[in-house]
C-alpha cells in the first residue's frame, strides 16, 4: 500500500529534481534514497529469506567458486 507524503523543500533542490529525474519520477526516487535507511529490518529479513534458499545459495557458491578459478588462470 503506498501512502501520500507531502514535503517541504528548497525550490532550487526541486528545480534540480525536476531537471535531473524528471516528472512523475521524484517520489520513486526520493523512496529508493530513503528506504536503506528505514527499513534496515526488512533488509536483514530478506537476506535471511535469501539465505534460506537452497538453491540460489548453491547457485551463489558456485558462481563465486568460478571466479577464484578464474582469478587463478588469470595471475599465472
Amino acid at each position: 500500500m503506498q501512502k501520500k507524503l507531502t514535503i517541504t523543500i528548497d525550490e532550487r533542490v526541486y528545480d534540480g529534481l525536476y531537471r535531473v529525474i524528471g516528472a512523475g519520477k521524484i517520489s520513486q526516487f526520493i523512496e529508493q534514497m530513503v528506504r536503506p535507511h528505514v527499513l534496515e529490518a526488512d533488509l536483514s529479513s530478506a537476506y535471511e529469506r535469501m539465505a534460506a534458499d537452497i538453491d540460489r545459495e548453491k547457485a551463489a557458491i558456485e558462481w563465486s567458486e568460478s571466479l577464484l578459478v578464474d582469478a587463478t588462470h588469470e595471475a599465472r
